[in-house]
């Protein structure tokens, strides 16, 4: 009878090893959904193109300074006021007295006022081509933006997988070490083990609970990453079936990452511009001649009397002495063109390191998961051993649930490992600057950076075709 029982028990143990719940439910959320999702719902992304269509409006307000400004004054004017004195005229009747006059008059005026700036040593010029360089270094930061928010998704989405599974182990180790123990109070009951046994049971049931506790809560703190990171709460969720395809050279990875990454592009667009500004800076010791004209009238609202004319004016200036401040302002714009060409070597230097860190990280991970596969095959046969030992009296129950820890532990360091080379696998496009939307072919929207610069890049007026056409797509933007 109690050999009958314990075959029983170490049956359990074994099922409750070896038997955990793989079925899918009917629908479950696949990586490139929840990714849709994040690239869909981020604030992050919003608040970037909102920076970006900032910058393409520096480009059009540069644009407008070699444009003609225009504009208008209107005046209505009344004076009045009250003087008094002494009549001096002799030929006066009220010569010698003493008199008290008024006058009041209205009188409106308008003016047309116009003024072009011809030159201003090439500063108009340049002011563009420098807004232009710091869109094309706003449109690459976006894209690193959007990196990072695509691999914090992947990242939330692998951790809520580790967590999901790892609850799932535990809750099963509680269950079967909970069976464990009824057993050895039964045996302990009718003679066959001792006080020792169970107590051993019973501590081997509290760490499992404990563990498990552990999980629930790191269940929870992943749901909530999941939550703030992909915009929704986690359903039930599909593990990838294949890794995103990579090179197989490091050195091949680093060369394209120094080509394509959105920090060194944005880095190269900065230096361009910094140079950019070192030659605006020189501009300013130069002169600037500029043209301007104007057409007022004048009309008196007491007489028929009005005045016309206008005047058209060909002005040049230009600096004599600053108090040394444009000479400063050359040397300040030649420190930042240096400081911007040191920043675009160490960008270069940390974008190299993480490909090499990245790939490290990810062998380091694909051994890992190797080794655990191999630890899980070998813990099942000696798992499988010890259980038919025991039904045979050879092995204890404390044998038996020391096996089905160390296959427990195996599985959940697969589980991790698992976990770790997706991550690793998604870092590792990120350091190549090919973690985006269109490089994942995700099913979103295709966002054009270029199509608010095209509406706004020369200053539209608001009446013009392209004007109506910048207000239509700003309302669907809804930021009219």
């Amino acid at each position: 009878m109690l050999s009958r029982m314990r075959a029983k028990v170490v049956k359990t143990a074994a099922m409750g090893a070896l038997l955990v719940s793989t079925a899918m439910p009917v629908w479950a959320e696949t990586l490139a959904e929840a990714l849709t999702s994040a690239y869909m719902n981020s604030g992050l992304l919003e608040q970037n193109r909102a920076t970006l269509r900032a910058a393409d409006e520096d480009v059009a307000q540069a644009f407008a300074a070699l444009r003609p400004v225009l504009s208008w004054q209107s005046d209505i004017q009344r004076t009045f006021g009250t003087s008094g004195g002494i009549v001096t005229d002799r030929s006066s009747a009220a010569f010698g007295q003493f008199r008290i006059g008024g006058s009041v008059s209205n009188s409106a005026s308008f003016s047309l006022l116009a003024e072009l700036v011809l030159y201003r040593g090439g500063r108009n010029k340049l002011g563009i081509d420098a807004a232009k360089e710091a869109v094309l270094a706003t449109r690459a930061g976006l894209l690193a933006i959007e990196q990072q928010v695509l691999f914090d998704a992947a990242s939330a989405f692998m951790e809520m997988r580790r967590a999901t599974e790892t609850v799932a182990l535990r809750q099963n180790n509680v269950r079967v070490i909970r069976q464990e123990v009824r057993a050895a109070r039964d045996r302990f009951d009718v003679g066959e083990v001792t006080r020792t046994d169970v107590a051993l049971a019973e501590a081997r049931l509290a760490a499992a609970q404990s563990a498990l506790a552990a999980a629930e809560g790191s269940l929870v703190l992943a749901q909530e990453e999941y939550l703030a990171t992909v915009g929704h709460k986690p359903g039930a969720l599909q593990s990838p079936r294949s890794l995103p395809k990579l090179p197989a050279s490091v050195d091949a990875a680093k060369a394209q990452a120094v080509r394509q990454h959105p920090q060194m592009i944005s880095a190269q667009h900065a230096v361009t511009a910094a140079e950019i500004g070192v030659l605006i800076a020189k501009g300013a010791t130069k002169p600037t001649v500029s043209l301007s004209g104007g057409l007022n009238t004048q009309e008196d609202f007491d007489s028929k009397s009005f005045s016309r004319g206008g005047s058209v004016t060909l002005r040049a200036t230009g600096p004599i002495y600053s108090g040394g401040a444009l000479n400063s302002a050359i040397r300040k714009s030649r420190a930042q063109r240096d400081e911007e060409r040191g920043r675009l070597h160490v960008v270069q230097a940390e974008v190299i390191q993480n490909v090499g860190n990245a790939y490290v990280q990810l062998g380091v991970a694909r051994a890992s998961r190797a080794s655990f596969e191999s630890q899980v095959r070998a813990a099942t046969v000696a798992f499988r051993g010890v259980r038919e030992e025991a039904a045979l009296g050879a092995r204890t129950t404390l044998d038996v649930l020391d096996a089905e820890q160390e296959l427990l532990d195996a599985r959940a360091s697969l589980i991790s490992a698992q976990v770790d080379e997706a991550i690793a696998a998604y870092a590792v496009l990120g350091a190549l600057g090919l973690l985006t939307a269109d490089a994942l072919h995700l099913n979103v929207p295709k966002f054009d950076p270029a199509e608010y610069y095209n509406l706004v890049r020369k200053s539209p007026a608001s009446l013009s075709k392209q004007g109506r056409e910048l207000d239509r797509v700003l309302k669907a933007l809804g930021k009219d």
